[in-house]
């Protein structure tokens, strides 16, 4: 439903929305926001964050990604009890290892129900598998949980250059073309500052873009906005739109050097 389903049709549009995104950021990467409409509206803007990382595709190994639950209710974080997830380009094995560590937190359960409809996470598998070499993959579909159990599991998962952190989140949903411009952008800087607030309103993500910021703060990273947009500048009319943000996280420069 959110792209296509053969992979020849995918890699091309895959190719094409990297193409058109500038490949640089500053520094290595170490968590993103994404977002996760059907690629004619978001995956330009998703496409944005992605690109960059194709400069680390030897160094990330696995990916912790996490997105909200839009069809079934959950209290928690739920993972799969499957141990691979597949698309159109392919099998993405998951970390058996890293699921057994974060299992026996009492905010972590296993729910395929959680997972069986769910395009939070799926529509961010494509790009991972474009832009990155071989990883695995821990798939968080999160539920009713706080901030702080969200960025205690991020804690336990948090590895280093090898693991990237994913949350996929839209921002804000149906308001009028002008008013979701001036409300997302009000959101963006609270995601760069930091500001672990965001409510369900700002972000259909907010618990794990929350959970992510408080990590971020724990670790001294930064936060970029690297690409604000909405369904209104890409596919759709802009009577009512939804909002796409795009964001890079990463260690402050060393200044010893």
């Amino acid at each position: 439903m959110f792209y296509p389903g053969s992979s020849s049709d995918l890699e091309r549009d895959l190719q094409q929305m990297l193409r058109l995104a500038p490949a640089t950021l500053a520094s290595p990467v170490k968590a993103i926001i994404a977002p996760h409409a059907g690629y004619i509206y978001s995956g330009p803007i998703a496409a944005s964050v992605y690109a960059p990382l194709a400069a680390l595709r030897e160094r990330i190994r696995r990916v912790i990604l996490l997105g909200p639950t839009h069809r079934v209710a959950v209290n928690g974080l739920a993972l799969p009890s499957a141990h691979a997830f597949a698309t159109p380009l392919g099998v993405v094995p998951l970390d058996l290892e890293a699921i057994a560590a974060i299992e026996p937190l009492p905010q972590v359960l296993i729910s395929d129900a959680a997972h069986a409809l769910e395009h939070s996470l799926e529509v961010q598998l494509p790009f991972l598998q474009t832009v990155l070499g071989e990883f695995t993959l821990v798939p968080l579909a999160v539920g009713r949980a706080s901030a702080a159990q969200v960025a205690e599991v991020l804690e336990c998962l948090w590895g280093g250059d090898e693991t990237l952190i994913v949350v996929s989140s839209d921002l804000s949903h149906y308001l009028p073309y002008t008013l979701a411009r001036e409300t997302d952008s009000n959101t963006a800087r609270h995601i760069v500052a930091l500001d672990p607030h965001i409510d369900h309103q700002q972000a259909c993500g907010a618990t794990p873009v929350n959970g992510l910021l408080l990590a971020a703060r724990r670790h001294g990273l930064q936060a970029a906005l690297i690409d604000l947009r909405n369904s209104g500048d890409t596919a759709g009319n802009r009577s009512q739109v939804v909002g796409y943000g795009a964001f890079a996280f990463h260690a402050e420069p060393d200044h010893a050097h």
